[in-house]
């Protein structure tokens, strides 16, 4: 069986007003600029896509619907692809966690796999979810170009999985609002080889 390639296109959601603040599932909106971002970044896009798959909440989803609506492109929502959950630190600043506990926060960066934020998702049940989602994209379009519209956390956590790196290090990954980043797929009978193609931001 001949290897069939196509990309899996990764797109950050645009500037949403907070970010400064860990929004983790809140259901923030886009800014205005945040659209802008976001339409610049597609229309520089080298590729037609057959397919778009968005996280539920609505700075994806609503790019994600007026984009499949202009383009006529297929749109379906995979909550498994939504931001990680901050527990306790959902909504905080970074300055406002330093008040509270400098050495949490620090810790944190540090090392985001042992030290989580208090009552938030696990960064291993985090995992677990979105590779179940990559895995599911990939075994239901193969040979199809695709738009995965998503977070931060999400394409860090899928760029550690494909360069193979240690989820520790997953903060050091650089993933700016409207950031894209392509996955050429290559399916054949044995799977999926995945090789990032390049690194763009908006």
């Amino acid at each position: 069986m001949a290897a069939t390639k196509a990309y899996i296109d990764l797109l950050r959601h645009g500037d949403i007003g907070n970010a400064e603040r860990y929004c983790g599932s809140s259901d923030h909106a886009l800014t205005e600029a945040g659209w802008q971002q976001m339409w610049r970044r597609v229309e520089r896009a080298p590729r037609r896509w057959q397919h778009i798959i968005t996280s539920p909440l609505i700075r994806c989803a609503h790019f994600a619907q007026a984009l499949a609506e202009r383009c006529a492109i297929p749109l379906t929502q995979d909550a498994r692809i939504q931001e990680i959950h901050f527990g306790e630190w959902e909504g905080r600043t970074a300055a406002e966690l330093m008040r509270i506990d400098a050495d949490a926060l620090a810790r944190f960066w540090q090392n985001p796999l042992e030290n989580p934020p208090p009552q938030a998702e696990h960064l291993l049940d985090f995992k677990v979810r979105v590779l179940a989602a990559w895995q599911d994209i990939q075994a239901q379009f193969a040979g199809q170009n695709i738009l995965l519209i998503t977070h931060g956390g999400v394409m860090r956590l899928l760029l550690c999985h494909i360069r193979q790196q240690p989820l520790e290090r997953l903060l050091e990954f650089d993933v700016p609002y409207a950031a894209m980043h392509a996955v050429e797929a290559k399916w054949h009978e044995n799977g999926c080889q995945l090789t990032l193609k390049s690194d763009n931001s908006a």
